[in-house]
């Protein structure tokens, strides 16, 4: 990192009530203990389980990972602001920040593309399945949705290290993001804000087309099946990806609604807790409650840890 006028920030946080921050560290305590404990017990299932060492939960495996990264690299240093009332961050750590909370945020999307794929691939192609989900198709997929999210990072990154900040080091959220630098720098931010605007949107597009084409032709097959429990059984396997599907490119979508990185950024900021705490709480139960398989697999795991603990 190069030295600039402005070697820290001071992160303003959601409000500076006392009482307020209390009730907010609290929510946050609550739903990052919920997030990391719901995402770690589902890697745990499907290292333990036998049952679930299929391609469906080894995308489920690596997304849960990401949600444990993606939560970890914001909530932490927010809590401990909270607590400590200590807002200051260096520059190099807000740049930090930003790269593995963007990284992190930007994979989940094309990792959610190649979950589609999977579903489709699993009711479309039923005889093919093993044959084209294979192991080392599985884990090229994962390799790619890592390295399309550095590529799309990389652009409004590189910007981002050239911008100065000269007057204002008060960042208006409660982690380092790309709007509130953006914001408050002195330089000329118009390249960086369409090079944001441009990658976002080349994301959500790309991802998003993947994600509707997968589920116009699910959808389409499921309505040929004969009998209606077959149909029941096959919306049911898609039926939590596709909730998640929907929490995660609603909040996105929301906060690209309107991107002008200089007007106001207080419901960004809202948006931005509920993908950094809630999203990634709920969405270990959105799989697990409406997932046999999962519920299954936890069950055993919780009855052979009780047949230990009592020889």
């Amino acid at each position: 990192m190069r030295n600039r006028t402005i070697t820290t920030f001071i992160l303003l946080g959601l409000t500076d009530d006392p009482e307020l921050q209390v009730l907010i560290f609290i929510f946050l305590f609550l739903t990052y203990t919920l997030s990391v404990t719901g995402n770690l017990t589902i890697i745990t299932l499907t290292f333990v389980d036998s049952h679930l060492k299929t391609p469906m939960y080894f995308f489920l495996k690596n997304f849960s990972f990401l949600e444990i990264s993606l939560t970890t690299a914001c909530v932490p240093r927010y809590l401990y602001s909270i607590a400590t009332s200590d807002k200051i961050i260096t520059y190099n750590a807000c740049f930090i920040q930003v790269f593995f909370t963007d990284l992190c945020g930007v994979t989940e999307f094309f990792l959610l593309a190649a979950m589609s794929y999977d579903r489709y691939v699993a009711i479309c192609k039923p005889l093919h399945y093993v044959t084209i989900m294979s192991s080392r198709v599985c884990g090229i997929l994962i390799s790619s949705c890592w390295m399309a999210g550095l590529c799309v990072l990389i652009p409004p990154l590189s910007l981002g290290l050239n911008l100065k900040f000269c007057d204002s080091n008060r960042l208006d959220h409660f982690g380092c993001d790309a709007f509130p630098l953006v914001k408050i720098s002195c330089s000329d931010t118009w390249l960086m804000e369409q090079t944001v605007i441009i990658c976002a949107v080349l994301t959500l597009n790309m991802t998003l087309t993947c994600v509707v084409l997968s589920y116009a032709y699910i959808i389409k097959t499921i309505f040929r099946f004969p009998s209606v429990q077959q149909r029941k059984k096959a919306f049911s396997t898609c039926s939590s990806h596709m909730i998640v599907v929907s929490i995660t490119y609603g909040t996105c979508i929301f906060i690209y609604m309107n991107p002008t990185a200089k007007g106001e950024v207080t419901i960004k900021k809202v948006v931005s807790l509920i993908i950094f705490s809630v999203s990634p709480t709920l969405n270990p139960f959105i799989y697990t409650l409406r997932n046999n398989q999962v519920k299954k697999a936890f069950k055993d795991s919780i009855k052979r840890i009780a047949l230990l603990s009592t020889k």
